[in-house]
């Protein structure tokens, strides 16, 4: 009954905020970070009525801060809209997202991809993918909040308020996190992918964010937030990591990969499950402990990580990771 209410009440904020930031107009694509596959790069993007966004200020108020991210939810989709790109074309669902599988292993280790609404040349937009080259010695899987961002995502109350109320020149980036991601990418070298809950309406936030902290750009793996006909709103926390997870090791199939995350959202569960469904990849990983020590849930699950021959490093920062790894100074030198 409780759920069924909450469903309800959901639908009808959906429908709301939707009315509210509806425009007339011709649609426009708001591209993703793409992917490359063994089968061709992957392009992402979602067709909306209008691109919502805005350059942060640091002198603005809080306030100021909860209506620009707040603007951010407040989109209006458009399905069945037919996307083109290289002779490959597919339609927006009903949330308003499209994927296209582009033939061709691109350049590398970026390739800009022109793609467009069918029959409007003007809304072509570029959507960058990012192609491992043949010199790649791992990729890197990350979770976002809590682990190269603060956030207090342990605490739904905090996560709000610091999510809501932060811009991009106010929200913290841990230092240490930049530091071994730059550490691990190489300069581009090893192919870079950032897994996280957060809503896909924060895709071009989270890339400002990240270029000003100077974190490694990399496909970004959001949740759709939107009231699925089910009931549910979107993918579950721990199915929607599983699954990406999993899309990114086939897509990158003779990559060993490491995982960073931290221990206030079940990561080391997500991880555990993923190193046996694909026993032998993961080379190691590292969770951040947001508040002091791991809770026994999560301890068990570190213990079995470990038990699969997997290096499992955690603390409340990431400078231990490398050696616990055991990749030695020599890597890090490699890349200067």
């Amino acid at each position: 009954m409780l759920r069924d209410a909450f469903v309800s009440a959901a639908r009808v904020a959906e429908r709301g905020l939707e009315r509210i930031g509806r425009r007339k107009g011709a649609p426009v694509l708001d591209p993703y970070i793409g992917y490359a596959t063994p089968e061709g790069r992957v392009l992402r993007a979602r067709v909306l009525t209008h691109l919502r966004a805005s350059e942060p200020d640091p002198e603005q108020s809080r306030l100021t801060n909860l209506r620009q991210m707040a603007s951010l939810f407040i989109t209006d989709e458009v399905a069945g809209i037919a996307v083109l790109s290289e002779g490959v074309e597919a339609l927006s669902d009903a949330e308003g997202y499209v994927t296209l599988t582009v033939p061709g292993a691109g350049a590398g280790p970026w390739d800009d991809v022109p793609m467009r609404i069918a029959g409007r040349p003007d809304s072509e937009v570029i959507c960058p993918v990012q192609v491992p080259g043949a010199t790649a010695r791992w990729l890197v899987i990350s979770d976002i909040d809590d682990t190269m961002i603060e956030t207090g995502a342990h605490s739904l109350a905090r996560n709000l308020w610091t999510t809501f109320t932060g811009s991009a020149l106010t929200r913290v980036v841990h230092p240490d996190a930049v530091k071994l991601m730059a550490t691990l990418a190489e300069r581009g070298r090893n192919p870079v992918f950032y897994v996280s809950s957060s809503p896909w309406n924060l895709h071009d936030f989270l890339e400002g964010l990240f270029a000003r902290a100077d974190l490694p750009r990399g496909p970004m793996f959001l949740r759709d937030l939107g009231v699925s006909p089910s009931g549910g709103i979107g993918a579950g926390h721990l199915d929607h990591k599983s699954a990406a997870i999993d899309t990114i090791l086939a897509a990158t199939p003779d990559l060993p990969v490491l995982l960073l995350g931290d221990s206030g959202q079940k990561d080391a569960h997500v991880y555990r499950d993923a190193i046996r469904r694909h026993s032998g990849r993961v080379r190691g990983v590292a969770l951040r402990e947001p508040a002091p020590g791991v809770g026994a849930d999560d301890a068990a699950a570190i213990a079995e990580i470990e038990a699969a021959g997997v290096p499992c490093y955690h603390g409340p920062g990431f400078g231990g990771a490398l050696a616990y790894w055991g990749l030695t100074p020599e890597d890090e030198q490699r890349q200067a």
